[in-house]
């Protein structure tokens, strides 16, 4: 207290009563008010001539009053592109025929034929698909059970036409006993699921050839046929036929009317 009295007394002539938290502040508003106000800082903006530009430079990027519109430019492209590649038609394509081979028909010893689908390099997940299409009589197979016990096998694998996608015409030899169809598109590798087509294929074969078991009282299930003859509805799903749209030919001769006689005109006769 007594050291707090002595400062108080010290500071007394800096001090008015009453007003000990305001001096300096009024101190500091006096001193701000006497200095002299700052000059604000002006921009000088040079004084530059303007730089001389030569017309003749600019005078062939400048807008034509004849020139094409915008359309007909895009229009004269796309016919100098198409000129481009019938030029290359013309002068490059008749170079390939040194690289031309005769075509040879594959044999008994290549039965299988392996499908694939492209999008033209894009990345698709179907392009990896592979599919087996081989007939049923190129396969090595010992005998008659089993061709039959391999076809039971192979269940809706099976069918007795060439599939519609399989690159088999209907006319070619080897379908007497029909034509098996596999694909595989569970693994991301287009080889892994050739593998794995051909491995079961090989499977198959290897249970067919077993004589132990030869499945001979086991018809052959061609429902899946049947459902697709009745989905078609063309004509094979009515009355129970499963094979062509019925005609006049397919009545016995006995359930056909008589043809009605013709009448023979008589010579001179005038028609009325």
């Amino acid at each position: 207290m007594a050291l707090a009295r002595s400062c108080r007394a010290a500071f007394a002539p800096l001090f008015r009563a009453n007003h000990l938290h305001t001096s300096a502040v009024l101190c500091a508003r006096q001193d701000a008010a006497a200095a002299p106000a700052p000059t604000k800082m002006r921009r000088v903006v040079p004084d530059l001539e303007p730089l001389d530009f030569d017309d003749e430079i600019f005078e062939d990027q400048l807008p034509a009053e004849d020139d094409a519109p915008e359309p007909m430019h895009k229009y004269l492209q796309q016919q100098r592109n198409m000129l481009y590649y019938l030029r290359l038609i013309e002068h490059e394509m008749p170079k390939l025929v040194a690289y031309r081979k005769p075509f040879v028909a594959p044999d008994a010893s290549l039965p299988l034929v392996v499908r694939s689908i492209s999008y033209g390099g894009e990345a698709h997940p179907a392009a990896a698909k592979r599919t087996i299409v081989v007939p049923v009589a190129r396969l090595p197979l010992k005998n008659e059970a089993a061709i039959h016990k391999f076809k039971v096998l192979a269940g809706v694998r099976w069918t007795p036409d060439p599939p519609t996608d399989s690159g088999i015409s209907a006319g070619e030899s080897g379908g007497e006993h029909g034509y098996f169809k596999i694909s595989c598109e569970d693994f991301p590798k287009p080889a892994m699921n050739l593998k794995w087509a051909s491995d079961t294929l090989d499977r198959l074969l290897a249970a067919a050839n077993d004589t132990q078991e030869t499945f001979a009282d086991i018809p052959v299930d061609t429902r899946h046929i049947e459902a697709r003859t009745r989905k078609a509805k063309k004509g094979g799903h009515m009355y129970g036929r499963q094979t062509h749209r019925p005609t006049l030919k397919d009545f016995p001769k006995e359930w056909l009317p008589a043809p009605k006689p013709q009448a023979i005109a008589e010579p001179g006769a005038s028609s009325t």
